[in-house]
């Protein structure tokens, strides 16, 4: 039951990363290599303001996605003159850059020894100590953080997000400031980013570098792949299959580490049929072409 209670909180903050993943990759058409990094930030920030300026659950996850949405926009800022493939290589550095630094500053992050002890959630009087306490809050951040996706793609800023990711030269020609919207998904994508690692640092209360690394990026990226790009339940789908299905494997009496191995065998081989066989993942709108995501 417990762990079934835990698989299932991770799913939800899986779900978080995947959608704020897809603001990026599926409406924008912007490979990013990096959200394991706005992850980290997230992560890091929340627990860094727990710890050390003792503020409460909320305060600390709104803290810390504020920073992974500042990060992200000061960073991708100028990156937005780039051209796309060179955009990859950019947020790949990033990526690089943000792992390096939780793994060495060790004067802040404690460095590969990780932060321990980080308070868990608890608001109004509500101090949360079980699995089912810690998934109910999961699940209500996850379904804030999908509306707030949904609102923000199915508005007319959406619709506009959508227009630049198809042609951004004629979108320009309409008088749609292209870097203006392509930042605000960028921003808004790291933000939800930064939220579900907070999440995760007061779920599991300890945190250390190896949970954000370009493998987790990758991971991440293949939850909107397999799942569908552009596509609000796309990645939602992705998520619930790609942290579910791997878990069998702890079920065939395989050791830890030759099980991990399977783990990342399976997400290879599910990443090559659906690139080769099924572009548009299983629920999604647009698949990956010459210059993004396209229908």
């Amino acid at each position: 039951m417990e762990y079934g209670l835990h698989i299932a909180t991770m799913v939800a903050i899986y779900m978080v990363l995947a959608s704020s993943q897809n603001l990026i990759t599926g409406y924008s058409g912007l490979l990013s290599l990096a959200h394991a990094a706005f992850y980290g930030i997230g992560a890091y920030g929340a627990a860094l303001a727990s710890l050390h300026l003792g503020l409460p659950f909320i305060p600390s996850l709104l803290l810390g996605g504020a920073l992974a949405g500042l990060v992200g926009a000061l960073v991708n800022l100028p990156a937005l003159r780039l051209h796309r493939d060179m955009f990859v290589v950019l947020s790949f550095a990033l990526q690089v850059i943000v792992f390096n630094l939780m793994n060495n500053w060790t004067g802040v992050t404690q460095g590969p020894r990780g932060l321990v002890g980080i308070p868990e959630p608890g608001f109004l009087g509500w101090n949360v100590s079980s699995r089912a306490d810690h998934l109910l809050i999961a699940a209500f951040t996850c379904i804030v953080a999908c509306l707030i996706v949904y609102r923000l793609t199915h508005s007319p800023l959406g619709r506009a997000v959508k227009a630049v990711r198809e042609d951004e030269v004629l979108s320009a020609s309409l008088g749609k400031n292209a870097a203006a919207l392509k930042l605000l998904s960028l921003t808004s994508g790291a933000l939800l980013a930064g939220i579900a690692g907070g999440l995760y640092a007061h779920f599991m209360s300890f945190i250390d570098p190896t949970s954000f690394t370009i493998s987790e990026s990758v991971f991440i990226l293949s939850l909107v792949i397999i799942g569908g790009a552009g596509s609000f339940w796309g990645p939602l789908v992705g998520a619930a299959a790609l942290v579910v299905l791997p878990e069998a494997l702890r079920f065939t009496g395989f050791s830890g580490p030759t099980a991990a191995n399977l783990r990342q065998i399976l997400y290879a081989a599910l990443l090559l049929v659906f690139m080769i066989w099924r572009p548009k993942g299983l629920m999604g709108r647009y698949s990956f072409r010459e210059g993004g995501a396209v229908s």
